[in-house]
C-alpha cells in the first residue's frame, strides 16, 4: 500500500452529555492536530498516489466549517457527542466525497481508503478509516 498524508489543525470547543465524560461536560475548548491519509494500492501514472497540494486544500476545506466553532451550535451535530472518535469519522465523510468525486487529482476508484486521525494533544489520539468503495 502507498499513501500521502496531510495534516492541518483546528480549534474548536464544544460540550459532552453523559457522565463518562465527568468535568468535560462543561464548555471546553480544545485544539485538534488532524491527519488525513489517502492511501492506494499502486501509484498513478505520475507516480503518485494523488495530489498532496489538492488534498491539503480539501482537508482545509473541512476543517474550514469546525475551526473556531463552538460545534454545540452547528446545527448538523445536534444531539450528538462531538468527541473525536466522532469528529474523525464527519472529516473522512466529507473527504471521502471529494475522492470519490476525483477531485483530489486521481480517479477516485483507484484509492483504496482514507485514514483520518485527531491528535487531541502528544499522548492521545483517535482515528477511523474506512474503504472507498
Amino acid at each position: 500500500m502507498f499513501a500521502v498524508e496531510v495534516r492541518d489543525h483546528i480549534m474548536i470547543a464544544h460540550s459532552f452529555r453523559g457522565a463518562v465524560f465527568g468535568p468535560a461536560q462543561a464548555l471546553h475548548g480544545a485544539t485538534f492536530v488532524v491527519d488525513a491519509a489517502f492511501i492506494a494500492e499502486t501509484l498513478d501514472s505520475n507516480g503518485i498516489v494523488i495530489d498532496i497540494g489538492r488534498a491539503h486544500d480539501a482537508l482545509k476545506a473541512v476543517l474550514a466549517a469546525l475551526n473556531y466553532r463552538n460545534l454545540d451550535d452547528v446545527p448538523q451535530f445536534k444531539g450528538s457527542n462531538t468527541t473525536t472518535e466522532f469528529l474523525t469519522k464527519h472529516i473522512y465523510d466529507a473527504l471521502a466525497r471529494d475522492a470519490r468525486a476525483g477531485e483530489l487529482g486521481r480517479i477516485g476508484r483507484e484509492l483504496k481508503a482514507i485514514r483520518v486521525t485527531i491528535s487531541e494533544s502528544h499522548v492521545a489520539r483517535a482515528w477511523y478509516e474506512a474503504d472507498l468503495w
